[in-house]
């Protein structure tokens, strides 16, 4: 039993000792200030709920409107993409209605003269085709800036000059740039009329067929060769073989039948213009300059300056293929997969 005329708590006795409550202070202050952040924590606790519940909120949102977003981006960048390929149809439309009037069509001849290059005969003779057919073109100008190339590419060129020459009765002229070398002269021989600057270079009638042999090499590292064939000379033209006497006269008759035939080309084409030496046929090149005094052109003239003053038709269009967006797509992800293959003739010879 507790007596009544004792107080119950000690902190109200009157006259208390003050220094006994201030000794007493740390431990209750502590106790209360667990107490404390106990009720706050708890009184805090569905405020942090909400807040918690607010930020995936937001964060979701966020998430859905960036989703949105990249999904309007794709079906923009989708939307671009055919719009570029509509605008690149039309234009060309556009170009070929425009063509109606008097004009000179120009066809670009540029870079390397080869099967799926832009220079090839594929390419180059189907934009001979729509120019020539063109009733405004009143002249077609060929603006050749090439090293050469494949003789078989540039001779399907060359008989197709003179056919459509032949059935449309419009004469052809060949401008050269930089450069009209080998397979690109043997081409130009087929217009009319070639024009030159005076530093371009014109020229190189010659065949050649190139490689590299190690046999010397292989035998001083210990390599061995191991070559089956059925067929002596299937192998003749291996790097790690060795070349037999015979099959060197096989690949010169070679090289010198291709040669005659581009020399039979040149002379065809330029006739008693031609001014022939020693060099004409030796694959040596010139300026052109040397190329007028040599009758392998014939004078100097530009792009402009042939439609101008001889076509007499200043509005020149370009009827030159190219592969466009549409067709490189096609190329890259379905026609073209095995275009690889293309290449596997690298032995095959080349004008040069």
């Amino acid at each position: 039993m507790t007596d009544p005329h004792i107080p119950e708590q000690a902190d109200t006795i009157p006259g208390a000792d003050v220094s006994s409550k201030q000794a007493s202070a740390p431990v209750g202050s502590a106790s209360g200030a667990v107490r404390k952040a106990a009720k706050e924590s708890l009184s805090d606790s569905p405020g942090w709920e909400r807040a918690t519940l607010e930020k995936l909120a937001f964060a979701s949102l966020n998430e859905q409107r960036l989703a949105r977003r990249w999904r309007t981006f794709v079906r923009l960048a989708w939307l671009g993409f055919f719009m570029l390929i509509t605008w690149v149809v039309v234009s060309r439309n556009d170009q070929l209605q425009d063509a109606s009037a008097p004009h000179t069509a120009m066809v670009e001849i540029k870079g390397e003269i080869a099967s799926g290059a832009e220079a090839s005969a594929e390419l180059i003779v189907a934009a001979l085709r729509g120019a020539f057919e063109d009733a405004g073109a009143q002249a077609v100008v060929l603006l050749i800036n090439s090293p050469g190339g494949s003789p078989v590419q540039a001779g399907i060129i060359n008989d197709e000059i003179r056919r459509l020459k032949a059935e449309y009765r419009k004469p052809v002229y060949a401008v050269v740039e930089e450069s009209c070398a080998s397979a690109a002269y043997y081409i130009a021989v087929a217009a009319d009329k070639i024009f030159v600057d005076k530093a371009s270079i014109v020229g190189s009638i010659g065949v050649l067929m190139d490689g590299f042999g190690f046999t010397g090499l292989m035998e001083k590292l210990g390599v061995e060769r191991r070559l089956m064939t059925a067929g002596e000379n299937k192998g003749f033209l291996d790097p790690f073989s060795p070349q037999t006497e015979s099959q060197r006269a096989f690949a010169q008759g070679l090289l010198n039948q291709i040669h005659k035939q581009f020399i039979d080309v040149v002379k065809a084409g330029r006739g008693s213009r031609l001014k022939e030496t020693p060099e004409t046929f030796s694959g040596l090149f010139w300026s052109g300059q040397q190329a007028i005094e040599l009758g392998l052109a014939d004078q100097f003239g530009s792009l402009d300056f042939v439609a101008r003053e001889v076509v007499k038709a200043e509005d020149i269009i370009d009827y030159t293929r190219r592969d466009n967006v549409a067709e490189r797509l096609v190329k890259r992800f379905g026609a073209a997969i095995g275009a690889g293959a293309v290449h596997a003739l690298q032995s095959l010879p080349a004008l040069r």
